[in-house]
């Protein structure tokens, strides 16, 4: 079954502009994701999570991305000191293109830390880069399988086991129009919330926003466009942890809703920064196909 609707074409937004890589600079520290440490020497490696998860196939998988993307765009980054140096925790990534995927792991890998990644089963068999991905610690998701529980106790595991979890919300890339932070399904926020309290505190949970690559042509990328990604400061949903011991089996879905709507609406105001314009009221609603109030 093939997902609704199709993204849509890189005309449909412009290139994210030199001038507006500079206003961002003005207001923000950035750097280049794609080399290790971009954020400064004394950042501690957690060579733990380095050893176990395959290093040298992570390591060549990473050489051939930042070969792929100093060739194709410039690319930059603020807010990667925010990345914990150990312990776990979640990244919620936006999912404009296929090609921006890789530029959260990556600056994760170069940051030191290792995590697992939640992704669609079907990448697992593509030919030769499912395999790297398996290698690299994709969880594949088996999407429309009627295994949401399953799925979701897997992530819970990855957390609690002390490592890192990566996830796109969305599911899958945006089908907004104009590119923007579409509705999400709410399992990241049963995810947090569960291993939050199964933990006894509040996961760390983190939105990595990236605007630039949608106006890539992947066949003829010439002239290099500007990539630029935020890795926020850490989103507080202590408040809804408040009534943890009267969940009973699972977080109420009305709170896991409310976190996974935070997230949303953060991602869609650092979104707003990056571009430089103003997102569209309400957001577009992947079961219906249009734009609904939020």
């Amino acid at each position: 079954m093939a997902s609704k609707g199709k993204p849509s074409p890189r005309s449909a937004v412009e290139p994210l502009s030199d001038a507006q890589v500079v206003a961002l600079a003005q207001r923000h520290r950035l750097v280049d994701p794609m080399r290790d440490r971009p954020t400064g020497a004394d950042r501690r490696f957690n060579q733990a999570e380095i050893d176990a998860q395959n290093p040298k196939a992570t390591r060549r998988l990473l050489t051939g991305v930042d070969v792929v993307f100093n060739a194709s765009c410039r690319t930059r980054a603020w807010g990667l000191e925010n990345i914990p140096e150990d312990g776990p925790f979640i990244t919620a990534a936006t999912h404009v293109t296929m090609f921006d995927v890789f530029v959260p792991m990556a600056s994760l890998f170069h940051m030191g830390r290792r995590p697992r990644y939640m992704a669609k089963a079907e990448m697992a068999s593509w030919p030769l880069i499912g395999k790297w991905f398996r290698l690299v610690g994709m969880q594949p998701v088996p999407r429309r399988s009627g295994k949401a529980r399953q799925i979701e106790e897997t992530s819970i595991s990855i957390l609690t086991s002390g490592r890192p979890l990566t996830v796109w919300p969305e599911g899958t890339v945006t089908r907004d129009p104009k590119k923007w932070p579409m509705s999400m399904k709410n399992g990241v926020g049963v995810i947090a919330l569960e291993a939050s309290r199964r933990l006894g505190h509040q996961v760390p949970l983190f939105c990595a926003v990236t605007w630039g690559a949608a106006s890539i042509n992947h066949w003829w990328p010439w002239p290099r466009k500007n990539v630029v990604m935020c890795y926020d400061t850490r989103l507080d949903y202590a408040d809804l942890l408040a009534d943890q011991d009267q969940w009973g089996d699972e977080p109420p879905a009305a709170l896991a809703d409310e976190l996974t709507e935070r997230i949303r609406v953060r991602m869609t105001e650092i979104m707003a920064e990056i571009r430089g314009e103003d997102a569209p009221d309400g957001v577009w609603d992947y079961r219906q196909m249009k734009r609904v109030k939020a």
